[in-house]
């Protein structure tokens, strides 16, 4: 009966928002990563990570001038990296650490579905 339980309340816990609040485009004139819906920032790098089943996930580095630390953020389940931006400069300027960040699949502007934990712990 637990299992029946977790399953169900995975399917109500894991709801990315829709639409995502940013995409990602190429700068022209440097060819980067940027996202587009959301202030640049010049001391951030978009990067997109190809995971092993062939998903597209958005990461991001913001880096700090000073940092001798860099800080691992994993957001929670009902946001995507648009709606951390904000965060991530306060964190930044007040811890004085770079921050590495990412989407899961399905968030944002990552490509493929959503995984909920249950899954997770079946393909293991």
């Amino acid at each position: 009966m637990g299992n029946v339980t977790s399953n169900v309340a995975a399917k109500f816990a894991f709801f990315p928002p829709d639409p995502a609040t940013y995409g990602v485009t190429k700068d022209d004139e440097t060819g980067k990563l940027v996202f587009s819906g959301v202030s640049p920032d010049m001391n951030m790098e978009v990067h997109q990570l190809t995971t092993k089943s062939g998903n597209k996930v958005v990461a991001t580095f913001w880096r700090h001038p000073f940092a001798r630390f860099t800080l691992l953020y994993s957001h929670g389940n009902a946001a995507d990296l648009g709606q951390m931006v904000e965060l991530f400069i306060e964190l930044r300027a007040h811890l004085r650490v770079n921050i590495m960040s990412y989407d899961y699949s399905g968030y944002g502007a990552s490509t493929g579905k959503v995984i909920h934990s249950s899954q997770v712990t079946q393909r293991l």
